[in-house]
């Protein structure tokens, strides 16, 4: 349940508080494009460290 919430703040925090993000056509691009850099600097974390 903690990590729902965790991945429902990012979500908030990109897509509403980030002006940038939302702004043009495709405003769902840059929350997944986010969403990828984030897991894959979590995943090189835990491989690497």
């Amino acid at each position: 349940m903690l990590a729902f919430a965790a991945g429902a703040m990012f979500y908030v925090v990109v897509e509403e508080l980030i002006p940038e993000a939302s702004s043009g056509q495709h405003s769902n691009l840059s929350t997944i494009g986010f969403a990828i850099g984030f897991v894959l600097m979590m995943a090189l974390d835990v491989v690497m460290g």
